[in-house]
C-alpha cells in the first residue's frame, strides 16, 4: 500500500517559522481535513537543521536543465540526495547536460520538489478536492509568515 502527502514549504529554502506560527499552521492544515467524509492520517510540522529536499516520491516524473533545457536522467537527483543526506550546505550543483553550476532551485522539476528547512506534512489525507487551492496555501502562509508551496507526493 502506498502513501500520499500534501507538503507545504516556505518558497524561501533557508527560512523557518517561529514553533507557535508552526502550531498554527498544523492546525488549520488539520482542520481542511475534518469535514464529514474528510481524513487525515497525521499532519505535522518538520524542522531541519539545513536545506533538505522535500520530494514528490512516485510523481517525479522528469527533470529539464533551467540553461539548456535538455532532459536529466532522475538518478542525478538521487545520487545528489544520496550525497546530502543530512541536508545541503549549498543548493548549488553541476548539471550533467551542459556542464552548467546553478541553484538547485532553478533546476525544473515535474512534479515539483523543492527545498527547505522546514515542512508541514498531511500523511493520507482525504477529501473532495485533495490539493489545498490558491486560498487555503494564503491561508498557511499568513500563518507561519512567509509564502508557501506545495509539494504532493507518493510513496
Amino acid at each position: 500500500m502506498s502513501d500520499d502527502y500534501i507538503r507545504l514549504i516556505p518558497t524561501d529554502p533557508a527560512w523557518q517559522p517561529k514553533p507557535h506560527d508552526a502550531a498554527a499552521a498544523v492546525a488549520y492544515v488539520t482542520g481542511l481535513f475534518a469535514g464529514p467524509g474528510d481524513d487525515v492520517w497525521a499532519v505535522e510540522a518538520q524542522f531541519y537543521d539545513r536545506p533538505t529536499v522535500v520530494d514528490a516520491g512516485m510523481y517525479l516524473e522528469r527533470i529539464t536543465c533551467p540553461r539548456c533545457g535538455a532532459d536529466i536522467a532522475l538518478d542525478w537527483l538521487g545520487d545528489l540526495v544520496r550525497a546530502n543526506s543530512t541536508g545541503f550546505d549549498r543548493l548549488d550543483a553541476r548539471v550533467p547536460c551542459c556542464n552548467a553550476v546553478g541553484s538547485l532551485t532553478d533546476v525544473r522539476f515535474e512534479d515539483p520538489i523543492g527545498f527547505a528547512r522546514f515542512v508541514v506534512s498531511a500523511m493520507n489525507a482525504t477529501r473532495a478536492k485533495y490539493e489545498l487551492d490558491t486560498e487555503e496555501l494564503t491561508q498557511v502562509a499568513g500563518l507561519l509568515g512567509h509564502p508557501v508551496m506545495q509539494i504532493i507526493a507518493r510513496y
